[in-house]
């Protein structure tokens, strides 16, 4: 069948799309740096106004796509297969136009570290000293001699001379196993970045809810770094989740920002073990044990899908606008459809 033409009106070009390809798949290809996060229709960053044309949505959250939404003509892109010619615009944000351009280049292994059990710090330099721009909150394409390329999140902040990765060691993982078992100091590596849209909005001035499940904590690492470096005054509350205390990482260090920063507060919560300095139980319970209203709230969440799932009912219950949630979803090699 026929390819499909859709137009994109922020960027006033058109595209043609394969049959069964996504919009969102498509733009990437095409090099247009189309707003997302998951691209799993999970988080909502790809939210869109279909102006003209039919598509076909696969398989979304609810939460990133309501039932009145699709009524009102939005779809997500990355879930948005053109069924005719189409026209469409991205939900975009004054911050979008700020976003540095995605660009690929050449570095190598600077550090590696065991920061806990399964998760290495992965610290990687370009090979020309080119200034790493990006925005807190994004996420690079990260390809290592042997193994397939993967979406790993910046954990420092924007203009550092190296990018600081936190790998998790998945089941099986073909990367992330030769991450914990063979990557070297030294080792080249190739990188696709700034990639995703969960980022720091500067311009918000309420309330900052940054909830991390596991190597999640290093979007937010970045997030909350930035905020405070950048002197935003607001409170902002930084939720950790994880199983057991030899799964938690980076305490101390928040522990020091918090006492240095009276607008931070930071809460770890283990869901699998007692310990009498954490919280236990499960993370957002413990959010909402702390809050009931989110009205005026922004909220970055990272971490495993039933988490993300789990932030977004309860905030959206309890006041958040959709437009205020930027979720990073971290997928292990589970198919994206297995929603």
């Amino acid at each position: 069948m026929a390819n499909k033409l859709v137009e994109i009106r922020q960027r006033r070009i058109s595209m043609a799309v394969e049959e069964g390809q996504t919009i969102l798949d498509a733009a990437l290809l095409a090099g247009i740096p189309y707003p997302h996060g998951c691209k799993s229709g999970r988080c909502g960053s790809c939210k869109s106004r279909l102006i003209e044309g039919e598509v076909d949505l696969l398989q979304h959250s609810r939460f990133a796509l309501s039932e009145d939404e699709k009524s009102a003509g939005l779809i997500l892109a990355c879930r948005a297969v053109p069924r005719t010619d189409a026209t469409v615009a991205w939900l975009g944000s004054d911050d979008d136009d700020a976003l540095p351009p995605a660009r690929s280049l050449d570095a190598t292994v600077t550090h590696l570290d065991d920061l806990t059990h399964d998760i290495k710090l992965v610290r990687i330099a370009p090979f020309d000293g080119a200034p790493l721009l990006f925005t807190a909150g994004q996420y690079a394409q990260v390809g290592f001699d042997g193994a397939p390329a993967r979406s790993y999140s910046m954990a420092n902040r924007h203009g550092d001379t190296e990018l600081e990765f936190h790998i998790r060691r998945v089941p099986g993982g073909a990367t992330s196993g030769h991450v914990h078992t063979a990557l070297q100091v030294g080792d080249s590596v190739t990188i696709q970045f700034p990639l995703g849209s969960s980022y720091l909005r500067q311009h918000h001035v309420g309330p900052l809810l940054c909830v991390a499940g596991g190597s999640g904590l290093a979007p937010i690492k970045s997030i909350v770094e930035t905020a405070l470096a950048h002197g935003m005054k607001q409170p902002v509350h930084l939720y950790v989740g994880a199983r057991a205390e030899r799964d938690l990482y980076l305490v101390e260090h928040f522990e020091g920002l918090a006492r240095r920063h009276p607008n931070l507060t930071f809460t770890p919560v283990l869901s699998e073990q007692s310990a009498e300095r954490y919280r236990s139980g499960l993370v957002m319970q413990a959010v909402i044990e702390d809050f009931s209203d989110f009205d005026g709230w922004k909220a970055y969440v990272a971490g495993p899908p039933a988490m993300v799932d789990a932030a977004m009912e309860a905030t959206f219950a309890r006041g958040l606008r959709q437009m205020d949630m930027h979720a990073d979803v971290f997928f292990t090699a589970a198919p994206a459809d297995a929603l």
